[in-house]
């Protein structure tokens, strides 16, 4: 019985210890330079990409109020592209990596709970790849400029989210990693 009793805590205190590895984002994010179209490589599944099994992209466009308008595309499993659009912001000036999305309608903006948390956690600095999640974890997007991704920034960009905390045992990859 003691022995259950000291796996028990010792998982829980492995648990509590990946929990507390702080999610961050970016500390700086130049929209211009990040605005255009990313090739998602790989995705913790999200409901609203459920019908989603060929190339997925997002393509973003400054707005003059600031914001960025989003548009995300993808190959179903029947060859048709499913696309959806929304927009971006970022909630804090200070914080430039963290931004917040909205697909729901413009009239319900002022909802708090239709926008998501987008963070730019992790960005190369020539803006070729970039790593986007948010602090719960449960959602992460590998993106690159290009169709396909070297293996090696595919590991090392897994790896960096693992040590954020994120559990990739149900990681989806949709792009082509060589």
């Amino acid at each position: 019985m003691r022995s259950i009793l000291t796996a028990l805590a010792a998982s829980m205190a492995i648990g509590s210890a990946i929990a507390s590895t702080p999610v961050t984002a970016v500390s700086h994010l130049d929209l211009d330079r990040y605005a255009g179209t990313w090739h998602e490589m790989a995705r913790l599944p999200m409901y609203f990409q459920r019908k989603c099994t060929g190339a997925v992209t997002a393509t973003y466009a400054v707005q003059p109020d600031g914001t960025v308008s989003v548009h995300n595309a993808c190959v179903t499993a029947d060859g048709s592209t499913i696309a959806s659009d929304g927009v971006a912001r970022r909630p804090e000036p200070f914080s430039q990596g963290k931004l917040q999305v909205r697909f729901a309608p413009k009239w319900l903006s002022w909802v708090p709970f239709v926008w998501a948390d987008y963070w730019v956690i992790a960005l190369d600095e020539n803006y070729q790849w970039a790593m986007v999640g948010q602090p719960g974890r449960k959602y992460l997007w590998i993106l690159s400029r290009t169709p396909t991704m070297d293996k090696a920034t595919f590991e090392a960009l897994k790896a960096r989210a693992t040590a954020m905390g994120y559990d990739l045992s149900a990681l989806v990859v949709s792009g082509k990693i060589e």
